[in-house]
């Protein structure tokens, strides 16, 4: 079963290449049905925390304002030995083993996509890490919910991380893993409220309760804990993280997760909650229910993924053979293009397909009508040949028609021409629309490839005329 969550793995890797990361879509996309948890929670709830104790290292950018600005795609792998390192799709061949290292790259790789102004993106960074510490699991960080935008954002980003947030967890696969403070009342949380929208009885929701061991002296959260106060389908967890103070002296996690197990088995209020408490047991629960739901997808998986392959297929039958990488195989390519498109068009022009009788009205029929209407007679009359040769004579009579004269007779019938040449122009512009249309079904080439190749193909079909 452990295997299934590294297929999805692989399966969302994929999808993120060719572009499909779970955007707002008409259509079901693979990605959509791909079973993930995605943490959801305010600023300053302890989110990150809870994912770097599932992790046992800290690799998140910390700070003040919204430090997470693009979804992480959080992939877990447990391995053998003791060696521990990580990867990100975007650097393949790259393996960080400082964590330090990890953070600064997050860092940068949110700044690449948003730049430094603070904005937000819902192209997802995925990190893989590899340890013998952790259970194989796929977790989805989400920016932090927010009321308020910070200085150098729009005052739409607290709707637009409201708006992305949704997103993920709104799709009936989506597990909703909700972080909310214990020392803050519930009912103010903004990660409940956003799951109650999309999760109205709580089926798809885990909720993690942090900074327990920061409530009001004489207060607890067994009755959060137990489901009496606030129920979901889901178990709740409460976790117990690291202070800013332990952060900053650079507390081991290994110790922190052992600090946090005395806690609860120490603590008289929770020792009967003990044994499903902590991020140790949050992981393997997720893992666990991750696995379950994967399983029961599996059927719906398998037939979408069949249906995306035909459809592939279809479209790569339609666009012919693949082409080759190198200048010549490309050439060759280009070259069988065009004989296939001077097949179709000589086909119009021939008569075995239609079209051609519409060039062959305008210069056998249109054309010369209008030529006729033309008055040359007049222009071409004895008097006004004469006028012509004399004037261009000058002040020297010449023994031969001078050419200057010959030449301004002919510019004025040109002059004359020139209305219904425009006019055959344009009938032979509305015959090529018209075979754009048509081409659009014959060919399996898009508009810009093969509308150049009609406009020579007229061009040279029109100079024998």
């Amino acid at each position: 079963m452990e295997n299934l969550i590294s297929l999805v793995n692989k399966l969302q890797r994929a999808c993120t290449a060719l572009g499909d990361h779970g955007e707002e879509s008409a259509l079901p996309t693979l990605w959509d049905s791909l079973p993930a948890i995605a943490v959801v929670g305010g600023q300053s709830s302890g989110k990150s925390s809870v994912l770097e104790s599932v992790v046992g290292k800290d690799f998140l950018p910390r700070g003040s304002g919204i430090v997470t600005r693009r979804p992480l795609v959080l992939q877990l792998h447990r391995i053998d030995g003791d060696r521990e390192y990580a990867e990100f799709m975007h650097l393949p061949r790259k393996r960080f083993t400082d964590f330090a290292a990890v953070r600064k790259e997050i860092a940068d790789e949110t700044d690449r996509e948003t730049g430094r102004s603070k904005q937000i993106s819902p192209v997802p960074i995925h990190l893989s890490i590899y340890s013998p510490n952790v259970v194989n699991l796929t977790l989805i960080d989400l920016p932090g919910l927010t009321k308020v935008a910070v200085e150098g954002q729009p005052d739409s980003v607290v709707q637009d991380i409201e708006n992305m947030v949704r997103s993920y967890i709104e799709k009936p696969n989506s597990i909703i893993l909700a972080v909310s403070p214990a020392n803050q009342d519930l009912a103010t949380s903004d990660a409940i409220k956003i799951s109650r929208e999309v999760d109205p009885k709580g089926e798809r929701t885990f909720g993690v309760l942090t900074k327990i061991d920061l409530m009001d002296k004489g207060t607890d959260a067994v009755d959060i804990l137990e489901g009496r106060s606030y129920r979901l389908q889901q178990p709740w967890v409460g976790v117990v993280n690291r202070s800013q103070q332990d952060i900053n002296k650079n507390v081991d996690m290994i110790a922190a997760r052992r600090r946090e197990r005395e806690y609860f088995t120490t603590t008289p209020e929770y020792k009967h909650l003990a044994p499903r408490m902590g991020s140790e047991y949050l992981a393997k629960m997720l893992s666990k229910h991750l696995e379950q739901v994967i399983k029961s997808r599996i059927p719906g998986i398998q037939s979408l993924i069949t249906k995306t392959i035909a459809e592939l297929e279809t479209e790569l039958n339609r666009l012919g053979k693949p082409i080759a990488s190198d200048a010549g195989g490309k050439l060759y390519t280009i070259m069988e293009i065009c004989r296939m498109f001077d097949g179709i068009y000589k086909e119009h022009l021939d008569g075995v397909r239609p079209g051609g009788e519409k060039i062959y009205h305008v210069f056998d029929n249109q054309f010369p009508v209008a030529i006729k209407r033309l008055q040359f007679d007049r222009q071409l009359s004895m008097e006004n040949v004469r006028k012509l040769i004399t004037e261009a004579d000058g002040y020297q009579p010449h023994l031969i028609a001078p050419e200057q004269g010959y030449r301004r007779l002919i510019e004025s019938c040109l002059v004359s021409i020139r209305g219904p040449a425009e006019a055959a122009v344009e009938a032979l512009c509305s015959c090529i629309k018209y075979w754009t249309k048509v081409l659009r079904h014959v060919t399996p080439w898009p508009v810009h490839v093969y509308l150049p190749l009609l406009v020579l193909f007229s061009y040279l079909a029109i100079l024998p005329l």
